[in-house]
């Protein structure tokens, strides 16, 4: 007989196993810059390392967000767990480049798959008093954990010897542990057939929510590159154009961004969704605007606050975004509408760093980076734009209808 954890040990530590797939993904920050130094592997390679597990996530959720519909949460989440596993073994003994890449990758499809079906059993899991901080846990989950593990690694190549096998040696236990754990938490959906049909990607954005859809793509295009320029591009950076290679430089400069937008996520929960959406992008653009002049004057701190002003901004967008659009979803469409959500959103995070990492050879790092900033920069603009202007028709009164003339007829006598 199959012993179950009572539901609250079983939601807090869910979020908790579920936080440390994205300490994992932030913990290669600082490490893939150092590996450059010892290997002497291209900027383009940097940057292509970095961005295929975003690539590889946004595939395992088109194919599989869905399947813990189907087979169960607790039979995916153990997939994803074992799946991580390897992926941190293959980071601990990676000999070359190519094999930290395909670690990068299978670590994508692993995050991938736990996303949907995490994201599903902490909200299941959650007693009725919890169920609105779930989803708000969730979220932050993902861009703390990312935070943290930069953090942490940057530290563990600043003060100790061998960074690498230290920081994926207890990644990988804690995964087992993850294993352990989920192993004793309850089945929260029913089995239901057709786990194989549901391998096919689906992307929709019903009747409903095109226009909202469509208002909110410089949002979520601003919002994620801004964290893929910390995370991916910020360590060559700080070596280059700052002459700065300690981990622990690199690693805070990373945990800024990602750690305030889990704090932001948290607090613009509490303010209606289009309010959240329309500050979150101002301060995006405020963010951009403060790193591009700590980069031209070379002034570390004006990119620090730059990093908290953008992830704040990141948090209130992106979560007051996803509130515009889920009450207008059905239960059957949310799969389709959530993998469309997250293809704009991976593709930003993923793309841009891709091309900055084959235009810095030829521009230069600090233009290609001021061009990064510009483009995020309009995306940012044109967000505000757009949800100043929404706003403004939400809340400007509609007319009363007009009544029919009184015709004479109709007079009284």
């Amino acid at each position: 007989m199959h012993r179950s954890l009572p539901p609250k040990p079983a939601f807090a530590g869910l979020a908790l196993v579920f936080a440390a797939f994205f300490f994992a993904a932030g913990a290669p920050t600082p490490l893939l810059s150092l590996r450059q130094q010892e290997w002497g592997f291209s900027a383009g390679t940097l940057s292509f390392a970095f961005s295929v597990y975003a690539l590889a996530l946004l595939a395992a959720l088109l194919v599989a967000g869905s399947l813990s519909d189907h087979l169960g949460r607790r039979p995916v989440m153990l997939l994803a767990l074992y799946g991580e596993l390897i992926s941190m073994v293959m980071f601990l003994a990676a000999p070359t480049i190519t094999w930290v890449i395909l670690a990068r990758a299978l670590q994508g499809i692993a995050t991938g798959l736990a996303t949907g079906a995490f994201n599903a059993a902490i909200q299941e899991q959650a007693p009725g008093s919890l169920k609105k901080l779930a989803g708000n846990l969730a979220g932050a989950s993902v861009a703390g954990g990312l935070g943290l593990g930069a953090l942490v690694t940057g530290a563990a190549v600043q003060f100790t010897a061998d960074a690498n096998t230290l920081i994926f040696a207890i990644l990988a236990g804690a995964m087992v542990l993850g294993i352990i754990f989920v192993s004793f938490t309850s089945e929260t959906a029913v089995t239901r057939p057709g786990a194989v049909r549901s391998l096919t990607p689906r992307l929709s954005i019903p009747g409903k929510i095109r226009r909202e859809f469509a208002a909110g793509l410089p949002l979520h295009i601003a919002g994620w590159m801004f964290p893929a320029l910390f995370l991916g591009l910020s360590p060559a950076l700080l070596r280059v154009h700052f002459a700065l290679d300690g981990g622990l430089v690199a690693g805070f400069t990373a945990f800024l961004g990602p750690f305030s937008a889990a704090v932001a996520s948290l607090v613009f929960g509490r303010y209606p969704a289009r309010h959240s959406s329309l500050a979150g992008v101002s301060f995006i653009l405020l963010g951009i605007l403060a790193v591009l002049f700590g980069i031209n004057a070379t002034w570390l701190p004006a990119v620090w606050v730059g990093a908290v002003l953008g992830g704040i901004g990141f948090g209130g967008s992106f979560g007051g975004q996803i509130r515009l659009i889920a009450p207008h979803i059905q239960p059957h469409q949310r799969a389709g509408v959530f993998a469309s959500i997250y293809a704009a959103a991976y593709l930003a995070f993923s793309v841009p760093v891709i091309i900055a990492g084959q235009l810095a050879p030829v521009w230069g790092l600090v233009p290609t980076l001021l061009a990064y900033g510009v483009t995020l920069a309009s995306f940012a603009a044109a967000g505000i734009v757009i949800q100043a202007a929404l706003l403004k028709s939400e809340s400007t009164p509609k007319p009363a209808p007009a009544r029919s003339p009184v015709t004479a007829n109709s007079r009284p006598d």
